[in-house]
């Protein structure tokens, strides 16, 4: 059985690399993503002005930085729930 794509419908960059999210089923929450600041594609994130530009991509549905910074909303959806836990 293939699992169903969940939708970020909206999204807002928070202190300390922090992303408070809502999903297409009203799950929400916030992920933190400071262990990855700096690491790769991530260095650009060393400037907060470019973190704070997080926006929901309208043909995937992912979180995207620019071009070249995408996260799968799936793997964000299980974090949120994975905190709430």
């Amino acid at each position: 059985m293939e699992s169903r794509r969940v939708r970020i419908v909206a999204c807002e960059a928070k202190p300390r690399y922090h992303v408070w999210l809502c999903f297409d089923d009203g799950l929400e929450g916030e992920v933190d993503l400071v262990d990855l600041v700096g690491k790769g594609v991530f260095e650009a994130w060393e400037s907060v002005e470019f973190f704070n530009q997080v926006r929901v991509d309208p043909r995937t549905d992912e979180l995207t930085w620019g071009e070249g910074i995408n996260l799968d909303s799936n793997t964000l959806r299980e974090d949120v729930i994975k905190k709430k836990k």
